[in-house]
């Protein structure tokens, strides 16, 4: 993890304006923007303004997106351009020693992430509870839970094309369809099913209800629990896929 995060240090100020700059703009546009018009016609989204609703589904958008980029090309190449894990292995760790500290950082670059993203929600003032602390946490957890499958992928393929139909066929229908910008009911009822089986939901739930301060404690340990399995198999498909491709 500390690899990652050494060389994050030299390349960091090319992120900080992101970091801030994209909730800023998405909160602005979308939120106060578009949710002037949608609170106008619909009063309320979920029973809040529409800022408000879509806020922590963007928050839970981002930190998905970001667990994505750092477990797609960033493992391929370390393992086939850049051949730093060939490295790491080369030295008294192991697999599981690269992918856990793969995984750690893909965890506190998400940390990072959402913990600007929180304070630019503050700013807009659609935080409403302090539950809102445990969004924190709960956003490196899912990151994780993000990371890890995506992690096996890139472990497994030989070609970046693929990347191009995850982010494609993947990424965007799952930012789009899980409850990011609209409430789940608004969707067919296979459709939401689909959802339901997503880690994106769930994520959304979560950071959703630690913001407004809603939600039930029933509702809170489903989502906990299915992220946790999700990154469970995840780490273990991982470690296959570590195994099968860098030891000899």
């Amino acid at each position: 993890m500390w690899v990652h995060a050494y060389t994050y240090s030299k390349v960091w100020k090319g992120s900080v304006t992101t970091t801030f700059l994209f909730p800023l703009l998405y909160l602005a546009a979308m939120g106060v923007g578009l949710g002037t018009l949608v609170d106008r016609h619909a009063h309320h989204v979920g029973g809040v303004a529409y800022v408000d609703f879509l806020a922590p589904g963007l928050l839970a958008g981002t930190i998905f997106q970001v667990a994505v980029n750092e477990s797609t090309y960033p493992v391929m190449a370390r393992i086939k351009w850049m051949r730093t894990y060939w490295a790491m292995l080369a030295t008294p760790l192991d697999i599981d020693d690269v992918l856990i500290g793969h995984l750690g950082w893909s965890a506190l670059r998400g940390g990072m992430v959402s913990g600007a993203f929180l304070l630019v929600m503050e700013g807009f003032g659609v935080i409403h509870s302090w539950w809102a602390l445990a969004a924190l946490p709960l956003a490196m957890a899912a990151s994780v839970a993000f990371a890890a499958p995506t992690t096996a992928y890139a472990a497994t393929t030989t070609s970046e094309n693929g990347f191009a139909l995850l982010y494609r066929f993947g990424v965007m229908p799952l930012f789009l369809f899980s409850a990011t910008f609209f409430p789940l009911g608004q969707l067919p009822l296979w459709l939401r099913a689909v959802a339901q089986c997503t880690p994106l939901l769930h994520a959304v739930n979560l950071l959703r209800d630690c913001t407004l301060g809603t939600g039930s404690a029933t509702q809170a340990l489903v989502d906990v629990v299915y992220l946790t399995v999700f990154a469970a198999v995840g780490i273990a498909l991982a470690r296959r896929a570590f195994r099968k491709r860098m030891v000899l």
